[in-house]
């Protein structure tokens, strides 16, 4: 993302990278970055906490107004709450505990079951 976003921004096109993984960030140097210490996969808030999901964005958001050099990065206030995940992410017992892959395809509304049905998609 970080170097899509310097292509971007090079073609005139602000753009901001928010991400939960500050080494990655910081390596890839977007033009604009907002860092938010959640687990990884969080970036945009917590699920199912539309709450805190808006409290994001509108934060990240206003980082337009505060980076002016390239490469500077806010880091937001957030909190995750408990710790625990942190410990599961530093844990070196290479644990995998994803779930496999659901191949079904899944839909948010079914108005867009529905689109793309009508643009051929066969289930």
């Amino acid at each position: 993302m970080c170097l899509v976003a310097r292509h971007l921004e090079a073609h005139g096109i602000p753009t901001l990278v928010l991400g939960s993984a500050f080494d990655i960030i910081s390596a890839g140097a977007p033009p604009r970055a907002v860092f938010l210490d959640y687990p990884l996969g969080h970036s945009a808030g917590k699920p199912q906490d539309p709450a805190d999901q808006d409290a994001v964005l509108r934060a990240a958001l206003t980082a337009f107004d505060k980076l002016s050099v390239p490469g500077d990065l806010v880091t937001l206030s957030n909190v995750w709450g408990d710790n625990a995940w942190r410990e599961e992410a530093g844990s070196t017992e290479a644990r995998d505990t994803r779930q496999p892959r659901d191949e079904t395809p899944q839909w948010q509304l079914p108005e867009d079951r529905d689109a793309a049905l009508a643009a051929g998609l066969t289930v």
